[in-house]
């Protein structure tokens, strides 16, 4: 259906967005007309259209006294008198059939009436003339002229209509000039030799068309195939659901589960939507959404996601969210997203195929002229200006870039890496920095309280309390690690009053009417707290690699240092063999962290990074993240390096969107992953890697196809202007050319991490 997204449908100049379906299109003439078109209707803002992914994208401010529903009729009556027909976007314009051979019914008829035709050229070889008689040779080339070339009339009427050109109407003009021709000859032959065949060109107008729509049979065929990443992801959503209800299990659609919902998912089948384990335990695949190959454990409370496969138990599921709110349908969304988006090169193809069809226009009349003016006849003039028509169809062109980036992301996304901005995409093949945030990134994430490190004269447990209860509300995770702590010890933890966060720094509240800080040491030193007989013990602590975290009260004598606190993470599985990889690439490594340098550095020691060769950034301020993401692109060289920044949370959304390619982990913040290019579906560091590879891998195959698209082009036209391609020959390399580039770009899809 189509999908509509408004900021606020009440309020005046929203931009909305629009997804349209396209039909007719053929090459990336049709998709500069249809854009033009679009954007000619007043309130748009921005129109976007993907040849192979036959959509457009609409930005709009509905118009004074129009609504969204209003601005859409007239969208779909722009492109209709462009000469396409709109539809839903992702709707197709047959039902789906996965059959290979669907579509070829048309090429089917078009193979049979043409082989009689060539066989003339065939005797030839061998020395013999099978020419068939003239009016045989009309009766088989005239069906596939004009009725199984009927399309070609069509769009290519269309076109001329709106004083443009497209390949429809290069095919038309070319194949109707060789049909013309036979004809002329056939007609005005000389009647005094009844046996005599006169030389006929149906058998050229006949092929060529036939050959173009083998060319686009076999092109949609491969379209399928890119698209085959989207099509998997729809089918991981299951139509029925076992719903328990006060009659016990109901079967009911998936679209009538709410928010709330009881499910029960029996061995094998897919989770249907997003929720908790309510009942029960089992394991769960999420291959198909994180690339993660191995089952992973799910308890009571456990999250689980919609399209993953449960495993050997039957449990009870708590819905969480449905519809577009799943991460499958968040996933889904990114996905054909980054498909429908346009990278940044394809401007200079569009500029391109905006003059295409004019100059060959030109040149195939200059042609015609140029051989006539040499005296070679009209009959030999004419073929050699249909072959320069057919030979120069920019269908190539226009699939080009749109093939390789739904290749290549797809790709990505079955294997846990959904790109979702065209320009990281373009960009990711040439950062030589990559930054990482450490705890959560590098790290597990989740630091546990190693030491706790009470002045004398203190007890500790009434300490641990205070400490407690002025973390209990706090998200950060050494606030999670402290109210963990206390839950193992036999205390009891009181409600803080008038709780306040200091960005950075820490947090204070009042226990039992004394104010607390827990905080870092830098905040204590900033607010003059004298550490005193634990200044030494803060430094071992320090130096073995701890985060370390002070407490301390306000009392009438001022800010007393109550304990220090402790806390350790662990590298995460395969992080230092992640940034190996990156080195061995040529790629610099960077750990951004604000921790204490001490604890920053015995990290990265234990990640294989080097403190003195500037890979610790420590002592890094939320706020000041993306100043040092900006630091690095400068660099210290002089010249501007490309820098992704890797993170998960939340104080990682501006360095994300500072570097010139941000990657959040799949495992962290919604905010993280809206302000990153990238997203990471697991919190696996081999992936950085990986997305690196794929961005490199598939902007070399938008620069193979865009040579091989131009190549065809600028060696064919010249070639058929001097006469040494046949129209037959020229049909064929331009159906060639088309699936060439269609095929090269699901190469991609033998990737893999």
């Amino acid at each position: 259906m189509n999908t509509i997204i408004t900021p606020s449908d009440t309020a005046p100049g929203s931009v909305h967005s629009l997804d349209l379906g396209i039909s007719g299109m053929t090459c990336a003439s049709c998709v500069g007309r249809v854009e033009r078109a679009l954007r000619k209707v007043p309130g748009v803002q921005e129109a976007s259209v993907n040849l192979a992914t036959e959509s457009a994208r609409i930005a709009f401010v509905p118009s004074v006294g129009a609504d969204a529903a209003a601005m859409e009729a007239l969208l779909r009556r722009a492109v209709r008198n462009a000469g396409y027909e709109p539809r839903a976007a992702g709707q197709e314009d047959a039902p789906q059939d996965e059959s290979p051979w669907v579509g070829f019914l048309p090429v089917g008829m078009g193979l049979l009436l043409s082989a009689p035709l060539v066989l003339p050229m065939v005797g030839d070889l061998f020395g013999q003339r099978w020419m068939l008689p003239a009016w045989v040779q009309f009766a088989l080339a005239t069906p596939v002229q004009f009725i199984l070339g009927a399309r070609f009339y069509k769009a290519g009427w269309h076109a001329a209509k709106a004083l443009s050109g497209n390949m429809d109407l290069l095919v038309a003009l070319g194949t109707s000039a060789g049909w013309g021709l036979s004809m002329w000859l056939w007609l005005t032959a000389p009647t005094d030799h009844p046996g005599h065949v006169p030389h006929l060109y149906f058998e050229a107008s006949a092929v060529v068309v036939t050959l173009v729509l083998l060319g686009k049979w076999l092109e949609a065929r491969a379209k399928r195939q890119t698209t085959a990443a989207i099509r998997a992801l729809h089918a991981l959503r299951p139509d029925v659901v076992h719903l328990l209800s006060q009659s016990g299990e109901v079967d009911v659609p998936v679209a009538e589960v709410l928010v709330g919902d009881r499910l029960v998912v029996r061995p094998g089948e897919r989770i249907p939507v997003d929720g908790t384990v309510h009942e029960g335990h089992t394991q769960v695949d999420e291959s198909m959404l994180t690339g993660e190959p191995l089952p992973v454990a799910r308890d009571v409370g456990a999250a689980l996601t919609g399209g993953s496969i449960n495993g050997d138990g039957r449990i009870v599921m708590a819905v969480t969210a449905v519809g577009a709110e799943t991460v499958l349908a968040q996933i889904i969304r990114l996905v054909e997203d980054a498909q429908a988006a346009k990278a940044p090169i394809q401007r200079l193809v569009d500029q391109v195929s905006a003059v295409f069809v004019p100059v060959v226009l030109v040149v195939a009349l200059a042609t015609l002229l140029g051989w006539l003016w040499m005296g070679v006849g009209m009959e030999a003039a004419l073929i050699h200006a249909v072959a320069v028509l057919v030979i120069a169809c920019p269908c190539a062109l226009g699939l080009a870039t749109p093939a390789a980036i739904m290749a290549g992301t797809g790709v990505a996304a079955k294997n846990g890496i959904l790109i979702k901005d065209m320009q990281a995409l373009e960009l990711a093949h040439k950062v030589d920095v990559v930054a990482f945030d450490k705890t959560g990134t590098l790290t597990v994430g989740r630091p546990r309280l190693t030491a706790l490190e009470v002045v004398p004269g203190l007890n500790e447990a009434t300490v641990m309390a205070a400490v407690a209860a002025v973390q209990s509300g706090s998200e950060h995770p050494l606030a999670r690690a402290v109210v963990a702590a206390a839950g193992e010890r036999p205390i009891t933890v009181v409600t803080a009053q008038d709780v306040r966060a200091v960005p950075g720094r820490g947090t204070e509240g009042e226990v039992d009417g004394q104010s607390t800080l827990v905080g870092s040491l830098r905040w204590m030193q900033e607010l003059g707290v004298d550490l005193g007989p634990l200044a030494g013990r803060a430094d071992a602590l320090q130096r073995e690699g701890a985060t370390v975290s002070a407490v301390a009260q306000r009392t009438a004598q001022g800010l007393q240092l109550q304990a220090l606190m402790a806390f350790g993470d662990e590298p995460k599985p395969g992080a230092r063999e992640a940034l190996a990889a990156l080195k061995a690439r040529g790629i610099r490594t960077v750990m951004i962290s604000g921790d204490n340098r001490g604890a920053a550095e015995a990290m990265a020691r234990r990640l294989g990074l080097d403190p003195g060769a500037g890979e610790v950034m420590a002592e890094v301020l939320p706020g000041d993240k993306a100043a040092r993401v900006v630091a690095l692109q400068q660099g210290a060289d002089g010249r501007h390096h490309h820098v992704a920044m890797v993170g998960d949370g939340v104080n990682d959304a501006p360095a994300l969107a500072a570097a010139d390619v941000g990657m959040a982990m799949g495992n962290g913040t919604d905010v993280a992953m809206h302000a990153a290019g990238i997203t990471l579906m697991r919190g696996d560091p081999m992936l950085v890697a990986a997305a690196l590879d794929i961005s490199h891998r598939t902007v070399m195959k938008i620069r193979q196809n865009l040579f091989w698209a131009f190549a065809y082009n600028v060696a064919g036209i010249p070639l058929a202007a001097l006469g040494y391609l046949s129209p037959v020959v020229a049909g064929a390399a331009m159906a060639l050319s088309s699936v060439s580039v269609m095929a090269n770009a699901l190469l991609l899809k033998r990737w893999r991490v």
